[in-house]
């Protein structure tokens, strides 16, 4: 917990990103207590409902009382995209402007972050649809190179740019041209992005992260405690809805080998370990794009160096202690 101290004024906004387990969240809550802030997911797991204890989605002690959005309000049997996430979270940030309050995101998405940093190329989304359609001719066809020459007939000048084998992409620019009935060429030429980046451009940033073996043991205590509170019920729940196993909630850690266990495919303890295996693996991965991507934003080992720089530079900017 803080000290009770809050301040007259806030950043326009607080982007915390760190690795699963870093314990970010908890990092949230304390500073949204000192600027009146309302906390915003960007997790690409925590936005599921349906999934409380398997993606970590902070519970309501957890949240402190702070208003928390983009959370368990999305239903798993749906394909949530980066392009929906930014657009929620672009209207959220907004909102909480609106309200004279401070939006802070966190989570360990990384690629949440550089769309709502960097923009996203406004090509519209393809439905379910046109996508299985596509894919069903590929199959019937036989062979990209067959594709390739519908896309030689439709649009020319985008399959000039293609390699007859290059079958992820000619399924793209055929799903584009039958969704908007314009060629993929004419949306990439026109660079649209799907929203004004300078929402998030003074945004005080900050990333947590702790030695890895630190991570990597809270990791395998949270898991332990998963199982705890009923992960392995949750992963049954899951499995019970009949959900696409291809759908990203269903790629969560822990649904696949929590259920083989449940089915007597595999043993408790190596539904555990592979568990643990995979949530560390993950948060390796997490690491790596961290220190690639954010190697600009400010790295805190602790928390409490989070904050001590968050208070620095709250001072810098001249707001004042109410």
């Amino acid at each position: 917990m803080t000290d009770g101290t809050k301040f007259s004024s806030a950043p326009s906004a607080v982007l915390i990103a760190g690795p699963t387990a870093s314990g970010k969240s908890s990092l949230a809550v304390r500073l949204a207590e000192m600027v009146d802030g309302v906390i915003i997911n960007a997790d690409s797991m925590q936005i599921y409902d349906e999934m409380l204890i398997l993606s970590a989605r902070p519970t309501a002690d957890e949240m402190g009382g702070i208003e928390h959005r983009l959370y368990g309000y999305v239903h798993p049997s749906e394909r949530y995209s980066v392009g929906r996430w930014l657009d929620d979270a672009v209207a959220a940030i907004k909102d909480v402007r609106a309200s004279g309050r401070c939006p802070i995101l966190v989570g360990g998405t990384g690629l949440y972050y550089k769309a709502l940093l960097e923009g996203l190329n406004a090509i519209p989304e393809v439905s379910d649809a046109v996508r299985a359609h596509w894919a069903g001719e590929l199959h019937r066809l036989g062979s990209p190179e067959a594709l390739h020459a519908i896309l030689a007939d439709r649009d020319p000048a985008m399959a000039a740019t293609l390699k007859a084998a290059d079958g992820q992409r000619i399924l793209r620019a055929l799903e584009i041209l039958e969704e908007t009935g314009k060629s993929l060429l004419d949306w990439q030429a026109e660079d649209a992005m799907r929203h004004d980046t300078s929402i998030v451009e003074d945004a005080m940033r900050m990333v947590l992260l702790p030695p890895r073996e630190l991570v990597y043991g809270k990791i395998e205590k949270r898991f332990d405690q998963m199982v705890e509170l009923g992960g392995i019920e949750e992963a049954r729940h899951l499995a019970s809805l009949g959900i696409d196993p291809d759908l990203p909630a269903m790629k969560a850690i822990g649904v696949a080998h929590l259920n083989a266990f449940a089915d007597g495919r595999i043993s408790y303890d190596e539904a555990i370990a592979l568990c643990k295996r995979d949530t560390r693996r993950y948060a390796k991965r997490q690491m790596t794009w961290i220190r690639n991507q954010m190697d600009k934003w400010p790295h805190f080992e602790t928390a409490e160096a989070a904050i001590a720089h968050f208070l620095i530079e709250l001072k810098s900017k001249g707001e004042e202690r109410v």
